[in-house]
């Protein structure tokens, strides 16, 4: 099948595009307000975007919680979510109002960053503190405004809980990444295999 993404017209129950660019990680943002209330939500359009500096992004579909907070303060945290978090992750997804600790909702502990003004989630096995550098607004081919903002922020600060390390490297059969498969659908990235670069 081939459909053109101007009428959308592909047939199927659900749309299919957020399904295949995936497994997606999941950015699982903790974030201070201006008024002080803190604030954790889930974002499945996240990623890396440089190591040199390190630089990670967040997408916000329209001005969200995270978004206003990031806006309003400049900092904010990855929290990883491994299996065994993946209850409280969605918890936190929940649609509450703006002020509700969602740490507090999923049963969680917000520490303070060390860095960093935001809190971040206590239990996860590796946490990325951050500045924010730019928030943009992403536009079309016809120069429309997207209704996502994104979010990017220079990693200043790690944590790593050394339960996942072994060898000298994090072990992601420990550690069981979340992805985001598309619709509701999630995946647990712990079947791990290795493959080296070849030389020419």
């Amino acid at each position: 099948m081939f459909y053109t993404t101007d009428r959308n017209q592909h047939g199927l129950a659900h749309d299919p595009f957020k399904a295949i660019v995936s497994p997606r990680p999941i950015g699982w943002i903790g974030s201070r307000g201006a008024d002080n209330s803190i604030n954790l939500g889930p974002y499945s359009f996240f990623n890396a975007v440089s190591d040199r500096p390190k630089l990670v992004m967040f997408s916000s579909a329209g001005r969200k919680h995270s978004a206003r907070n990031t806006a309003e303060t400049g900092e904010f945290t990855c929290n990883f979510v491994g299996r065994e978090l993946v209850e409280q992750m969605n918890i936190s997804s929940a649609a509450v109002d703006y002020g509700v600790d969602e740490f507090a909702l999923a049963g969680l502990t917000a520490r303070k960053g060390e860095l960093v003004d935001a809190p971040y989630v206590a239990e996860a096995f590796a946490v990325l503190e951050c500045k924010v550098t730019e928030i943009i607004e992403p536009k079309s081919l016809s120069g429309e405004a997207s209704d996502n903002i994104m979010v990017f922020g220079q990693v200043v600060g790690i944590h790593i809980d050394e339960a996942i390390i072994r060898d000298g490297r994090l072990d992601m059969t420990l550690a069981r990444p979340v992805g985001r498969m598309g619709y509701m659908d999630y995946s647990e990235a712990s079947d791990v295999f290795e493959m080296l670069r070849p030389r020419v």
